[in-house]
């Protein structure tokens, strides 16, 4: 199982210190960690850059060479966790001789681990996202559009080598990630159900209900 984001070892200096670009990607995903803490409890509109630089142990001016502002930090974030989940979901779901049931359920549990594993990254991608401005809304449109196409042209390859169903248009899959977004969010939002992983017997239904009812050429 990928996990969304991981802890980093302090960075050694002097003569042992790794190449600048290294100590950029650690500083960054260090800033990635600490915003995604800042944004969970805090919230978007009470984030600052301030606040986001003190959670991860830097100064304001390492912040401002990553990132020009708290909603660019917020963009960063967002396209690095929509892109592991992607990794994930493409991982567990290889294998053209499995059952085609089989491989949506593994792409499925491999989402739903990634985000139980870390719920303050959860929280500051599937809720904090939601009303944080016109582009943020404009990059999780197009995070989901992105999922659902992968979604959609992997069940139409397996179909064409195993016979198997696949979803009759992108719109199928893009159905899907958004109810599996609403679904995730307001778990994290009112816990309910209890966990997230709990919401795998329903979306799975609703995977498995639109492969086995195609769209009628009717």
């Amino acid at each position: 199982m990928a996990e969304l984001t991981s802890s980093h070892s302090p960075i050694p200096r002097g003569r042992h210190a790794p190449p600048l670009e290294v100590r950029l990607q650690v500083q960054k995903h260090r800033l990635f960690d600490a915003a995604a803490a800042v944004f969970s409890r805090s919230g978007y509109a009470e984030a600052s850059a301030e606040a986001i630089s003190r959670e991860a142990g830097m100064s304001k001016a390492t912040f401002y060479e990553h990132f020009a502002n708290k909603e660019e930090c917020l963009v960063a974030l967002f396209e690095h966790a929509s892109s592991r989940l992607l990794d994930g979901l493409v991982t567990a779901s290889r294998g053209a001789d499995r059952d085609y049931e089989d491989r949506h359920r593994a792409g499925l549990r491999a989402i739903l681990d990634a985000i139980d594993s870390n719920p303050t990254l959860a929280q500051a991608t599937f809720v904090e996202t939601v009303g944080a401005g016109p582009r943020i809304a404009e990059l999780r449109d197009a995070a989901m559009t992105k999922i659902a196409q992968v979604m959609y042209e992997q069940t139409v390859r397996a179909a064409e080598l195993t016979g198997g169903p696949a979803y009759s248009s992108p719109d199928d899959a893009f159905a899907i990630v958004g109810a599996t977004f609403e679904l995730v969010s307001r778990q994290l939002r009112t816990g309910q159900p209890a966990h997230v992983l709990d919401l795998q017997p329903l979306i799975e239904r609703l995977i498995l209900g639109l492969l086995s009812q195609p769209l009628s050429d009717t």
